[in-house]
C-alpha cells in the first residue's frame, strides 16, 4: 500500500506500508533504479522498524547547504537541549546536554570516519557548554590539533594520554566526593540551579587512541570511564567520547562501557561498512532499521561513453562533512547535518569565527568544594612544568606495572629489589590483608605510604580499590569501606 504527496517545492513523499505480519525493508540501489534516480542523496528513507516507511524525494540534496550556527542555537531550552543541526526536512535537530526531569548528567558518543566533520560537530557542543556554564574537561588526543580553539575556553585542556588519565582520575574523585556530600544532605539527584554545583562534562576526543587494542592505558582508561558512567550521572558529571567509526572494539573492548554509552546521546557521521553491522549487533541501531549511506561528496556518478570528448572534472563538488544520524534522537533513521561552524576555507591559525562563537570571558570552573578531591593534576592543569612531572609519574607507573619489555634483555636478578617496584594493587592488597577490619580509602593510603614504597595519591588509591572490587580481589562491606575478598 502506498500514498503519494507532492508539495509546492516539488518534493514527493511516498507513504509505504506492508501487510500485517511482514516487516518493511528496502534495497537502496533497487529503490533508486525503480524511481529512475541517479543521485541517491536526493532520497530520504525513514522506517518505524516495523510495517511502515516514508520515502521523500527531493529535487536536489536538501542538506547540500545549511546555515551557520548561532550562540542562540546553543542556549539550552527547558528540556536541557540545544539545536545542533537540521534534518533533511528542515526541522531542527535537538541534542540533550542535561535532563532536568531526572537530574541526570548525559553520556555522549560521536562516531565518524576521517574527514566526516567530527571535530566541527564536537566544537558545537564545546561552545554550547561554555555558553550554558558547564564545566568542560577536554582531552584532545590528536596533540591538540582537532579542536585547538577550545584551549582557554574550557576549564581543563589536555593533549596527551597521560593527562587524559589524570583528568579521568580527577573526575572519578570529584564524582565520589559529590556522592558523599549529596548523600549526607539526603539528595538523590543532581540539581542544575543558580549558585549550586556546576554540571561537569569530561570529553575525550580521538578516544580510540586511548582505548584501542595495544594502547598503553587501555584497561585503566576503560575502568575510569565505566566508573564515571556508574557514579557520575546522578551527581552531575557526564562523560563523552569522540572516536573513529572503525570498530566498536576500539572502545576498550568493554560491553559494559558500550552499554552505558549507547543509553546517551549517540551521533553517527560517515561510517565504515563494518561499523553498520556492529551498530545493529550492539543495539545502537534497532534491528531491521537501515541508514542511507553518506557519500564523501555530493557529485553524482554519471556514466559517459568511453569515447566521449574529455570533460573538465570539477573537484569542487560539495562535501558531506557534518552529515549524519542522531541515533538516540526521535528520528534515528532521518539524515541530518550539523549547522555550519567556522570559516569555510582553512585558516593559518585559530579560526576567528569559532573563537567568536566561544565568546570572551572565562569558562565555568569547578566548585571550590570539589577542588581538593580533584587533586594535584587539577591544580597543575595550567602549569606546564608541574603537569609534565605528573605525566612522567603516570608513564613510570605504567612501565613499572607492565614490566620489562619483551626482547629488552635479561634482568639482573641479583640487583636489590626496591619496595617501590611493587605494583600499587599488590601494596593495597597487602595492607587490606594485614588490617584487623575494613578500611576507608584514606586509611588505606596512610598504610600504603608507610610501607616505604613510591609515594601515591588518594585518587590513585581510590581508583585501584575500585578496580580490585571489580576483579573480585576486594569487597565493599560497607559504604566507603574496603576489605580483602
Amino acid at each position: 500500500m502506498s500514498t503519494a504527496v507532492v508539495t509546492a517545492r516539488q518534493v514527493v513523499e511516498l507513504m509505504l506500508e506492508v501487510p500485517q505480519g511482514q516487516v518493511i525493508s528496502y534495497d537502496l540501489a533497487k529503490l533508486c533504479s525503480a524511481l529512475d534516480i541517479t543521485d541517491p542523496t536526493r532520497i530520504a528513507v525513514e522506517t518505524d522498524g516495523s510495517r511502515r516507511a516514508i520515502v521523500t524525494i527531493y529535487p536536489s540534496n536538501p542538506l547540500a547547504q545549511v546555515r551557520a550556527v548561532t550562540r542562540q542555537d546553543l542556549v539550552m531550552d527547558r528540556h536541557g537541549r540545544i539545536t545542533c543541526g537540521l534534518y533533511h526536512n528542515g526541522r531542527p535537530v535537538k541534542k540533550r546536554l542535561f535532563d532536568p526531569a531526572t537530574g541526570s548528567a548525559q553520556r555522549f558518543l560521536l562516531f565518524g570516519t576521517t574527514g566526516a566533520g567530527k571535530s566541527r560537530a564536537l566544537q558545537i557542543e564545546l561552545i554550547a557548554e561554555k555558553v550554558n556554564g558547564i564545566v568542560t574537561w577536554l582531552a584532545d588526543l590528536k596533540l591538540g590539533q582537532s579542536v585547538p580553539e577550545a584551549e582557554g575556553n574550557v576549564d581543563w585542556y589536555a593533549t596527551s594520554q597521560e593527562e587524559a588519565i589524570l583528568m579521568l582520575m580527577a573526575a572519578v574523585a570529584v564524582a565520589q566526593e559529590r556522592m558523599r556530600r549529596y548523600s549526607a544532605a539526603g539528595r538523590t539527584a543532581f540539581l542544575l540551579i543558580p549558585g549550586g554545583d556546576p554540571l561537569i562534562h569530561v570529553r575525550i576526543d580521538e578516544a580510540n587512541r586511548l582505548l584501542e587494542k595495544g594502547a598503553p592505558y587501555r584497561d585503566l582508561a576503560t575502568y575510569l570511564i565505566k566508573e564515571l558512567g556508574r557514579t557520575g550521572r546522578s551527581v552531575g558529571v557526564g562523560i563523552g567520547l569522540a572516536a573513529q567509526a572503525a570498530h566498536l572494539e576500539e572502545l576498550g573492548g568493554s560491553d559494559t562501557l558500550r552499554g552505558m554509552l549507547k543509553e546517551g546521546e549517540v551521533t553517527l557521521l560517515r561510517w565504515s561498512a563494518s561499523m553498520m553491522r556492529q551498530l545493529v549487533t550492539d543495539g545502537l541501531l534497532p534491528a531491521g532499521e537501515q541508514l542511507m549511506p553518506i557519500p564523501k561528496s555530493l557529485r553524482p556518478r554519471v556514466l559517459r561513453s568511453q569515447f566521449e570528448a574529455a570533460l573538465d572534472e570539477d573537484d569542487d563538488a560539495p562535501g558531506t562533512q557534518g552529515t549524519g544520524y542522531v541515533l538516540s534522537g526521535a528520528h534515528p533513521t532521518a539524515m541530518m547535518r550539523h549547522l555550519r561552524i567556522g570559516s569555510i576555507a582553512p585558516t593559518p591559525g585559530l579560526d576567528p569565527e569559532i573563537l567568536a562563537l566561544y565568546g570572551p570571558g572565562e569558562p565555568a570552573r569547578l566548585e571550590e568544594a570539589s577542588v581538593e578531591a580533584a587533586g594535584d593534576a587539577y591544580a597543575a592543569r595550567h602549569d606546564a612544568a608541574a603537569m609534565a612531572a605528573l605525566c612522567q609519574a603516570v608513564r613510570a607507573d605504567q612501565e613499572q606495572q607492565a614490566g620489562p619489555a619483551a626482547g629488552g634483555g635479561a634482568v639482573d636478578d641479583d640487583r636489590p629489589r626496591r619496595k617501590s617496584a611493587a605494583r600499587l594493587e599488590d601494596r593495597i592488597l597487602a595492607v587490606l590483608a594485614a588490617a584487623e577490619g575494613p578500611m576507608a580509602a584514606d586509611e588505606v593510603l596512610a598504610a600504603v605510604l608507610a610501607d616505604g614504597g613510591r609515594e601515591v595519591k588518594l585518587g590513585s588509591v581510590r581508583t585501584t580499590l575500585g578496580q580490585l572490587v571489580d576483579t573480585g580481589d576486594a569487597i565493599r562491606p560497607g559504604h566507603g569501606l574496603y576489605a580483602p575478598a
